[in-house]
């Protein structure tokens, strides 16, 4: 498909990180762009940033779990420009799960898979009929991650097992759409080949009452940044890779109408040939074994 000004985006999770590094390089190439996420202050000064760069914006604040927000973002994006071409499922969470996944608190998986896979479901009902019905090209990206779609990350077992539905998810809609002979394409988006300066990290500051934790953490929760200086600390660097590269990675693949969105990576190839022959094999996935479980 190719991106045209004129054209109309939708992407949610789109006040920070990756979304909105893709709402400001949708509207760079003159498309019109609805912003939504579920915190509003961040949401009003991405719009109003936006707007002053002289993109032509829509925001709404949006949580992608409830369908009948989702929903009545699609009615709003339709009403107020008429079509809509490229949706990007992208709003996550991490969990804040703790300890071996028996251990798991019940909320923990029901507010990651609210999220991260319900959203992603809920984008798709509300918009891809309206966008198969317009005639018109299009494109949908869902976000996955490495961790659920590539090598499985036991350490972080919640985040990867929705992001391996994620996964699942966008190859079924891409059959669904050949078969219906769409106009409409899919691609499966693994953010990367680093990693990633985005509020996931802090995704605890956006969790609902209703997933409240029943019992106080173990440890606190780690930021970014302590990260970033624990790796230090241990005589290791981290490696990020800037949103905005991410961002010209997926306009560049909605273009050439690529379903995997994968960054070439030596570590990334290694894993995915690792679990492959494991698969073909028959064999215990010696390739787990390499993470630190404590």
């Amino acid at each position: 498909m190719e991106l045209r000004e004129g054209q109309v985006a939708v992407v949610t999770g789109a006040a920070s990180g990756i979304g909105l590094a893709l709402v400001r390089r949708f509207a760079a190439q003159g498309l019109k762009v609805v912003l939504a996420d579920v915190e509003e202050g961040a949401l009003e000064k991405a719009a109003a940033s936006l707007r002053e760069d002289g993109a032509t914006v829509h925001a709404r604040v949006v949580d992608v779990g409830s369908r009948e927000q989702v929903f009545a973002l699609a009615d709003e994006a339709y009403e107020t420009f008429g079509a809509v071409h490229v949706l990007c499922n992208n709003a996550g969470v991490g969990s804040g799960a703790e300890g071996r996944m028996w251990e798991h608190e019940p909320n923990d998986w029901k507010w990651a898979f609210e999220v991260n896979v319900w959203g992603v479901f809920h984008g798709i009902q509300a918009f891809v009929p309206r966008m198969i019905a317009g005639g018109e090209p299009g494109h949908v990206v869902n976000t996955s991650s490495g961790d659920g779609g590539i090598a499985p990350l036991p350490t972080a077992s919640v985040y990867a097992v929705t992001k391996a539905a994620v996964v699942t998810m966008t190859e079924s809609l891409y059959a669904h759409l050949k078969a219906e002979g769409a106009r409409v394409g899919a691609s499966v988006l693994f953010p990367g080949p680093h990693m990633l300066r985005t509020g996931l990290w802090e995704s605890h500051r956006n969790r609902p009452d209703r997933y409240a934790k029943s019992r106080p953490r173990k440890s606190p929760y780690r930021s970014l940044d302590q990260w970033e200086a624990a790796m230090k600390d241990a005589g290791q660097e981290a490696e990020f890779t800037p949103v905005e590269q991410v961002a010209d990675f997926v306009a560049e693949g909605i273009g050439a109408g690529r379903f995997w969105l994968l960054p070439e990576s030596e570590h990334s190839d290694r894993q995915i040939r690792a679990r492959s022959r494991s698969m073909l094999e028959r064999a215990d996935p010696a390739y787990l074994e390499s993470f630190i479980l404590d």
